[in-house]
């Protein structure tokens, strides 16, 4: 299986929804509710503006097996507002989904890598990213799986997160 990774935008809005709705749907099933609820992304205007501006606003790639949106990925120089700036430049992943047909099979990980290498590309050494810290911590070991180290945590009303941050370097 090959994963293609091609520039993304609004036009992408149905598929990454798609995604999220699949996200709640399966996270529901598992009885891991805390981190997006139990609501579909599409069926919220609040989220689907949210979506929306990412989409417009942010550098999207969109990764795809056999011509299919797999998986979705946006970075900015900017963190997400509730994280504290840095004082050097940096990529800051703000969304990481892959849909759930495709899970375990890697696209997620090489929508990371690919942000990986554009932040070498612009000269960047670090690319952050913050997730869901509760429940059961899957998340969180994901990204350490994928190569980012815990940074600190911190909650967003009640909503645990963790920020993790990887030195990309030249390597």
């Amino acid at each position: 299986m090959a994963v293609e990774i091609r520039r993304g935008g609004l036009a992408d809005l149905a598929p990454v929804l798609a995604m999220l709705d699949g996200a709640v749907e399966w996270l529901g099933a598992q009885g891991r509710t805390g981190q997006w609820g139990t609501e579909p992304w599409s069926t919220n205007p609040d989220r689907v503006e949210k979506i929306t501006a990412k989409l417009r606003d942010e550098t999207v790639w969109i990764a795809e097996v056999d011509g299919e949106p797999a998986g979705a990925l946006t970075h900015s120089e900017r963190p997400m507002e509730y994280v504290p700036p840095v004082e050097e430049p940096e990529l800051y992943i703000r969304l990481l989904v892959t849909s759930r047909e495709h899970a375990g099979k890697g696209v997620g990980s090489a929508l990371l890598d690919h942000a990986r290498a554009q932040a070498r590309a612009q000269g960047v050494d670090l690319v952050r990213v913050d997730c869901y810290a509760g429940g059961d911590g899957r998340l969180v070991e994901y990204y350490k799986r994928n190569g980012f180290q815990p940074v600190q945590t911190f909650l967003v009303g009640e909503w645990p997160g963790q920020l993790l941050a990887d030195r990309v370097g030249r390597r």
